[in-house]
């Protein structure tokens, strides 16, 4: 009887034995496996990385370039969103403004002080571009509290947003094909600011 009872030990001991007969090799050290697992941030090939980082970075530069010149809000300045802003720059491109030939006019100003014979005009012409730049300025000041003044009545003085006097002349002051955002609407076109202007 004592052997029938010891053999289903011997069985048993076999059987917990089995499975680590089909092991190979010790077990690898953690050290080993985080080698093994290991990947460089850096690519071995770093000219090729180098080409695929700036060819990156030149997309995300186009696509906020053209969404910069559609109006998107996502890549404008936070003071550059949202439909009050958006109003401004319409009611200032229905608009043909004086600063819009301010550029120009210095440029002419200047190569005509360069002219033989012209040089000792040299003052009064920077006195006119100091002037004409004035007159810019307060026409800017002016069409950014009309629109200012437009947006008020419809969403209170409260609501009306800042920087109205600000963008209205810096963008009067620029030449209409070089506006970022773009003109949306054309020349003396008829406009209205409403609750729900886009």
């Amino acid at each position: 009887m004592a052997k029938h009872e010891t053999q289903p030990a011997k069985d048993s001991d076999n059987e917990a034995a089995a499975p680590t007969q089909g092991k190979k090799g010790p077990t690898p050290r953690r050290r080993e496996r985080e080698a093994q697992n290991f990947q460089p941030l850096v690519p071995e090939n770093r000219k090729a990385a180098s080409k695929q980082a700036r060819e990156q970075i030149r997309r995300e530069q186009a696509k906020a370039r053209e969404g910069m010149a559609r109006g998107d809000d996502q890549y404008l300045r936070p003071k550059e969103r949202g439909p009050q802003k958006r109003y401004l720059r319409d009611f200032v491109d229905i608009r043909f403004t004086l600063g819009e030939l301010l550029v120009p006019f210095m440029f002419l100003v200047i190569f005509a002080t360069m002219i033989p014979g012209l040089q000792y005009y040299s003052t009064f012409a920077l006195l006119a571009i100091w002037t004409y730049l004035l007159v810019c300025i307060v026409e800017g000041v002016m069409l950014g509290l009309i629109a200012r003044k437009h947006v008020t009545k419809v969403v209170g003085e409260a609501r009306t947003e800042k920087g109205f006097v600000w963008q209205a002349i810096s963008r009067s002051m620029q030449m209409r094909f070089m506006r970022l955002p773009k003109a949306r609407v054309k020349r003396f076109s008829s406009i209205a600011f409403t609750a729900n202007y886009k």
